[in-house]
């Protein structure tokens, strides 16, 4: 383990719902704190934690353009040398996928300036043909399916 004591951060306030959340006549884009729900709880790979809690996540570095379908997600290595920096961000991409309409063009980044290898990293996340590999090797699937797991109270 690289970081074996990571900084702990306060979460969110949950959003708040309104009646409009549930009306189907009205119009709701997407916006980055919808986006920042969708990906908030997904598990470290390495601790016991929340992207959210590790401060991996955070809602300032997601971009959403409902109108050209197009959102942004850069997140936030905890330590600049994090060997699991492409996990995290494949796990990210397959929880987009899984929960957006396919109209949308989802990217993935290391936020600059966080990460050693960010741009080896990046080019790895954009490469649809990789992307896919990695979501055909069944071990690498389950480490995907655990993180995207909802964690058991305890």
């Amino acid at each position: 383990m690289e970081n074996a004591a990571p900084q702990l951060h306060k979460q969110a306030d949950t959003r708040p719902v309104s009646a409009s959340d549930f009306d189907d006549n009205e119009e709701d884009p997407f916006d980055s704190r919808e986006i920042f729900d969708l990906i908030r709880n997904i598990n470290d790979p390495e601790h016991p934690h929340s992207l959210e809690e590790l401060n991996v996540v955070q809602l300032n570095q997601i971009h959403v353009d409902d109108k050209c379908n197009h959102i942004l997600v850069q997140f936030t290595p905890t330590i600049p040398h994090c060997s699991m920096a492409t996990l995290i961000g494949l796990c990210i991409r397959v929880c987009l996928l899984h929960a957006l309409p396919p109209r949308f063009k989802v990217d993935v980044e290391i936020y600059p300036d966080t990460h050693v290898s960010r741009d080896q990293v990046n080019k790895q996340l954009g490469d649809k043909e990789r992307v896919a590999a990695a979501l055909e090797n069944p071990n690498l699937i389950q480490v995907v399916q655990q993180c995207l797991s909802v964690r058991s109270a305890t």
